[in-house]
């Protein structure tokens, strides 16, 4: 073991390097442009209440694959993590595959939407979504790729329209919401829903956040500002830390009743595992699942643990079942160069053979 050294000219050394990076780090930081969301050229082909349908533009030169996927992405975060700019972007990765990528946006619910349910979502919004597509391409049935919360939509939605999924793809999505390792699901077991929508009506985003991040409040709330200061000197290192930054913090509110429900029978009822979730009168049962599925997962995902996802397997319906583990977190799943490189293509290879 090295001794440490904290020679008084050393730390002397330290203090005014640190200094300096702190002084032209505030120059960075009041130099910094507005922080863009999204960099992949796209068109929105479809809107409905908060809700827009967005449709990506095809890079030069890709053919396109005859099926177009639409990304689901969850209500709880802002969708443009898949989108974050030039050089991290699941979305320009799938382009590249030759993916027709359509993505929905849901939009930021305000106290109007307090009454909306899972029914209103899967079996409304995102039903109306894939019959758009549908119906512009001349199809019956569409590919899906659903992201986290939205991978569990998507699950409830292809069992429930098995006839409009052509392949689903599934990517950190909670199946099993009861594995001991999942310290946001032992957080929520006991909690009251009831009382807090009833009186809160919406869920603050906010509140979801903070809540997120202090499920590892050292790294997530105070580590990654000290390692800031070594970003400081560097405008575009600066300009990517403020862009995840604003994305972190761009948490939309939940639509109160949709809440209620997903707690208590995703979370408190395990209700994929268990069964008994019923959206628009009818049990969602993943046995109902025909179409070839690709679950990915993440081996360091604090938030959706590897074996939360790993509980698809031998649950559905279907024959052609394919997992892939992803050697990073909830969010280098999306970000991280090696993502770019390993997990994008995998979808797209696996699309294009189906």
């Amino acid at each position: 073991m090295f001794p440490i050294d904290i020679r008084p000219e050393r730390l002397t050394e330290e203090m005014l390097d640190y200094s300096r990076k702190l002084g032209q780090g505030m120059e960075n930081l009041l130099n910094a442009e507005a922080i863009d969301t999204g960099v992949s050229p796209r068109e929105a082909v479809y809107r409905e209440d908060k809700l827009v349908l967005y449709r990506y533009q095809a890079p030069e030169g890709v053919e396109r694959n005859p099926v177009p996927l639409l990304v689901v992405y969850a209500l709880v975060n802002r969708p443009y993590m898949t989108d974050l700019q030039e050089d991290r972007s699941t979305i320009k990765g799938l382009l590249a595959s030759g993916q027709d990528v359509y993505l929905i946006d849901w939009g930021y619910p305000d106290q109007a939407d307090r009454a909306l349910r899972l029914d209103d979502y899967i079996n409304g919004y995102l039903d109306r979504c894939v019959a758009h597509i549908c119906e512009a391409h001349g199809l019956d049935a569409i590919n899906l790729l659903g992201i986290c919360q939205g991978g569990a939509f998507s699950l409830c939605y292809s069992a429930l329209h098995p006839e409009r999924v052509r392949n689903l793809v599934t990517m950190v999505t909670p199946v099993d919401f009861k594995t001991p390792d999942n310290l946001l699901s032992a957080w929520v077991q006991h909690m009251d829903v009831d009382l807090v929508v009833d009186t809160m009506g919406n869920i603050p985003g906010e509140l979801l956040n903070w809540t997120f991040l202090s499920l590892k409040p050292f790294s997530l709330t105070g580590q990654k500002y000290v390692n800031m200061v070594d970003l400081l000197d560097d405008p575009e290192k600066i300009k990517n830390f403020l862009r995840m930054e604003k994305w972190i913090f761009d948490s939309p509110d939940q639509a109160g009743e949709t809440f209620r429900q997903f707690i208590k029978d995703f979370y408190q009822r395990n209700g994929l595992i268990e069964g008994g979730i019923r959206i628009g009168g009818r049990e969602v049962r993943l046995k109902d699942i025909r179409c070839p599925v690709l679950n990915i997962y993440a081996l360091q995902d604090h938030l959706v643990p590897p074996d939360a996802s790993r509980a698809l397997k031998g649950r559905t319906g279907s024959p052609d079942y394919t997992e892939l583990a992803f050697p990073g977190g909830h969010i280098g799943i999306y970000v991280s160069g090696k993502a770019q490189k390993e997990v994008t293509p995998a979808i797209g290879r696996w699309l294009n053979e189906r």
